[in-house]
C-alpha cells in the first residue's frame, strides 16, 4: 500500500494543554487517539492550561528508506532509482491549537522530496461548544476542512487508518473507493457534528471542488471537478468499558465528478461533459484496552463498498463498463508497552468489478496482503527528555502481497510476481 495519511500528532497541542503527548495519543504520539484525545479534537482543539506564551506551531520531518523484493521496471519518480530509495518523505509545518474559547485549528503544509513541492495538507478549522440539552450532555461543532473523513476521531476512518506512515516510491493498489483519499486536499467541506452523552456521534456535511487554479497555487492534485455538493454522513457509537472503550459506526458519501485534462501549458483543467458517480457506504469498529501505564491494545476495522456509474470514463473509452464496483477491507491490531515499544499487524484487501480498459492486466483491481510494523517511541511521556518538544518514532515495516492487480504471476506483463512488490520500509519520524 502506497498511500498514507498525514500524521495528526503535534507537540503544540501538548504545550497548550501542559499534558504529555501520551494523554492524547496511543504510542507516544499520533495519530491513534485516546479517549481524551478524541474529546480534545471534538471540542475544537481549544482545551488550554492558560499559557498565553504558547506558540501554536509545530514541525515534522520523516526520513525514509524503501526497498521492494525485486527492483521496479522503471524509477517510481524523477530523481529516484528502481529500488533501495531514501527520501525526505515529509517535511511539514503545522498551525494547531486554540484561537478563541470555542474556535481552534489543525492545519498542515507539507514538502516532499518526491515532486519537490510544498503544498497544503489536511486542514480542519472548528467551532465547538459543550452544553446540556434535554437532560443530555452534548458536544457540538462545525468543521471547515479539506478532506472527507479528516474530521473523524477514530483510526478506522479512511483519513486516519493504518498504516500511519507508508512508502510513496513503491507500487500501490490500482484502485480504492473515492472516500479513501480520492479527494484529499482537492475540496472544501462544511460539516456539523454532535456527540451525545459521550456515546452517540452524528456528523453530516457536504464538499465542493476547489478550482484547478487554486490547487495549482497550493501544489495540490486535481482529478476532476465535482458536480454540485458531495454529501457526507457519519454515525458512530462508543461504549466505555472497564479499562477501555469500544466503537461501531458507519460512513456514507456520494460524489459526481467529471474528468480532468490539461491545457496547452500542461496545467490541469476540468473537462466539460458528463460526470462519474460514486456512492460509498462503509462500516467500522474499534476497540481500545488500556492496562494502566504499561499495556495498550487496539483493534481497528473498516469495510467500504463503492458503486460506480462511469458516464464520463465510459464515454471517453477509459473503462469497459458503465457500471463498476469496488470494495476495500482494512483490519489491524496493535500492542504497545509503556507507550514506547509497539507492534502492529494489518490485513488489507481491495477488489471490485473486472474492467480491462480501466485496470489492464486481467482487468481486476484485486490486491491483497498483510503488514507488520515494529515501532520505538523513546519520548512523548510525562517524564521524557525535553517533553513535549522532542518526539521521535523509529519504525520498521514490512508489507507482503498475495495478489496484486488481480494476479499472482506476471502482474505487469514484464514477468513480475505479486510477491516482487513486497516492501521493506524504514522511517524516522521527528516532531517538534
Amino acid at each position: 500500500m502506497s498511500v498514507s495519511p498525514s500524521a495528526q500528532a503535534i507537540p503544540a497541542f501538548a504545550r497548550q494543554t501542559h499534558a504529555p503527548c501520551t494523554a492524547c495519543h496511543v504510542g507516544g504520539f499520533g495519530p491513534q487517539l485516546t479517549a481524551f484525545g478524541r474529546q480534545f479534537k471534538l471540542l475544537g482543539y481549544t482545551l488550554s492550561a492558560g499559557d498565553k506564551d504558547n506558540v501554536p506551531l509545530s514541525l515534522m520531518l520523516v526520513e525514509t528508506y524503501s526497498s521492494t523484493r525485486k527492483a521496479q521496471t522503471a524509477p517510481p519518480a524523477k530523481g529516484f532509482g528502481t529500488n533501495d530509495n531514501t527520501e525526505l518523505q515529509q517535511a511539514s509545518v503545522f498551525v494547531g491549537g486554540r484561537i478563541t474559547d470555542h474556535l481552534g485549528v489543525m492545519a498542515q503544509a507539507t514538502y516532499s522530496e518526491n515532486g519537490g513541492l510544498l503544498g497544503w495538507d489536511n486542514s480542519d478549522l472548528r467551532y465547538a461548544r459543550s452544553s446540556a440539552a434535554w437532560g443530555h450532555n452534548v458536544v457540538w461543532g462545525i468543521s471547515l476542512n479539506n478532506n472527507p473523513s479528516v474530521t473523524d476521531v477514530f483510526n478506522t476512518a479512511p483519513s486516519w487508518q493504518f498504516p500511519y506512515m507508508a512508502p510513496d516510491l513503491v507500487p500501490g493498489a490500482p484502485a480504492a473507493p473515492i472516500l479513501m483519499g480520492g479527494l484529499a486536499g482537492q475540496v472544501v467541506g462544511l460539516n456539523a457534528y454532535a456527540q451525545i452523552d459521550g456515546g452517540l456521534y452524528l456528523e453530516a456535511g457536504g464538499y465542493r471542488s476547489l478550482s484547478p487554479a487554486f490547487l495549482r497555487d497550493v501544489n495540490a492534485d486535481f482529478s476532476g471537478r465535482l458536480s454540485g455538493v458531495a454529501p457526507y454522513a457519519r454515525l458512530a457509537y462508543t461504549w466505555n468499558l472497564a479499562g477501555g472503550n469500544a466503537q461501531i459506526g458507519a460512513f456514507g458519501f456520494h460524489a459526481a465528478r467529471g474528468l480532468a485534462g490539461a491545457n496547452m501549458q500542461g496545467d490541469a483543467v476540468a473537462l466539460a461533459g458528463p460526470s462519474d458517480k460514486f456512492t460509498d457506504l462503509g462500516v467500522d469498529a474499534s476497540y481500545v484496552l488500556q492496562g494502566g501505564d504499561k499495556h495498550t491494545v487496539t483493534f481497528n476495522g473498516l469495510y467500504l463498498t463503492e458503486r460506480q456509474r462511469l458516464d464520463a470514463t465510459y464515454a471517453a473509452g477509459i473503462s469497459s463498463n458503465l457500471h463498476d464496483s469496488l470494495r476495500a477491507l482494512n483490519l489491524n491490531a496493535s500492542y504497545w508497552y509503556r507507550n514506547t515499544w509497539g507492534i502492529t499487524l494489518g490485513e488489507f484487501a481491495d477488489d471490485g468489478s473486472r474492467d480491462l480498459a480501466l485496470y489492464g492486466n486481467d482487468g481486476r483491481p484485486d490486491t491483497r496482503g498483510s503488514v507488520v510494523e515494529l515501532d520505538w517511541n523513546p519520548f512523548g511521556k510525562a517524564d521524557s527528555w525535553m517533553q513535549p518538544f522532542a518526539n521521535v518514532r523509529l519504525g520498521l515495516q514490512y508489507t507482503w502481497y498475495t495478489r496484486f492487480s488481480g494476479l499472482v504471476t506476471n502482474i505487469d506483463g514484464a514477468g513480475r510476481r505479486a510477491s516482487d512488490n513486497d516492501t521493506l520500509y524504514l522511517y524516522a519520524w521527528v516532531s517538534l
